[in-house]
């Protein structure tokens, strides 16, 4: 039997789950931490599972990891259903704790090695990227409907800093790509379809770093853009998509809808989902799924390439 940790992490705390020792809360510190994989390695726990907490858990994950001690992300969604599953409607973290390591033995999950630190920066810089690119859109957007001088400087030199930012951003992110041979592939050849340029290759390979490895129907359903069928007996319900990464699909929505201008295929295929009365978002959810389908193959591609050469 594998002894499994459940963590279930807060700003404040680590509240902690191993049968049949039951409870233990330790402080969401260096320190708490650090007695944290004591408490684990006293119970032989041969993996510590965490629920995914808006960023909070990794520090702890990172430092257990360090340490030499096994760690998993749990979907908190996932947990979450599974503990209403098993009769527990209420919350409190020591039942959280208690249902991520019993949702993760259910699951059988394995252990997920963190990224490198060279991927660890790049995740950091594209989110950083995109909340800047975001930023800059808001202020732009304001500009057209203000009149005043002093507020519209305002809003101009916050539009020269956010610009200065992102630039900053994309030279530093460029440059990250430049040290990895096989970003500096994939970077090549996603930029070889017209419609994907540097920023949303940035994107791809932070949130994406799968691409390549997983079969076609695999990556669409990790990213959220595989159709799901809801059928029971003789009922044929709607599919639709749901789940995934969604800061993935929402940038891929616009790069397939810029890159059909110039891809003639694209375009027939999208003409041809129109003809037979699907509505425009189905059209854009299936033309984000083909090109997904199409950087997926050529990912392949230049990984088997590389690795020929070695």
């Amino acid at each position: 039997m594998t002894i499994i940790c459940g963590v279930d992490v807060s700003k404040s705390w680590l509240d902690a789950w191993i049968e049949p020792a039951g409870h233990q809360r330790f402080a969401n510190t260096a320190e708490g931490v650090a007695e944290l994989g004591a408490y684990c390695r006293a119970h032989h726990a041969a993996l510590v599972v965490m629920e995914a907490s808006g960023g909070l858990e990794q520090p702890a994950y990172l430092a257990l990891w360090q340490a030499g001690q096994p760690c998993a992300i749990a979907n908190a969604r996932s947990v979450r259903k599974f503990a209403e599953a098993m009769g527990y409607l209420e919350k409190t973290d020591r039942i959280d704790a208690m249902m991520i390591a019993r949702f993760a033995d259910a699951k059988r999950m394995v252990a997920t090695p963190p990224p490198s630190a060279d991927q660890q920066r790049l995740i950091a810089l594209a989110a950083r990227l995109r909340q800047v690119t975001a930023d800059l859109g808001v202020q732009k957007q304001r500009l057209h409907s203000v009149r005043d001088p002093f507020a519209r400087q305002s809003i101009q030199e916050a539009i020269a800093f956010f610009t200065t930012q992102a630039s900053r951003l994309a030279g530093e992110i460029a440059a990250l790509i430049e040290v990895d041979p096989l970003w500096v592939a994939l970077d090549r050849t996603f930029r070889s379809i017209k419609g994907v340029a540097d920023r949303t290759v940035a994107y791809i390979l932070a949130e994406l770093p799968e691409i390549g490895t997983l079969s076609n129907r695999a990556v669409t359903k990790l990213v959220g853009l595989a159709p799901l069928p809801d059928d029971s007996g003789q009922r044929r319900g709607r599919r639709s998509i749901r789940g995934g990464r969604a800061g993935l699909r929402s940038i891929l929505f616009l790069v397939a809808d810029v890159a059909r201008r110039y891809d003639q295929s694209l375009t027939d295929f999208r003409e041809r989902l129109l003809a037979r009365g699907l509505s425009k978002m189905e059209v854009r959810i299936a033309l984000a799924r083909k090109l997904l389908v199409r950087l997926n193959a050529k990912a392949r591609d230049v990984r088997a390439e590389l690795a020929h050469a070695i």
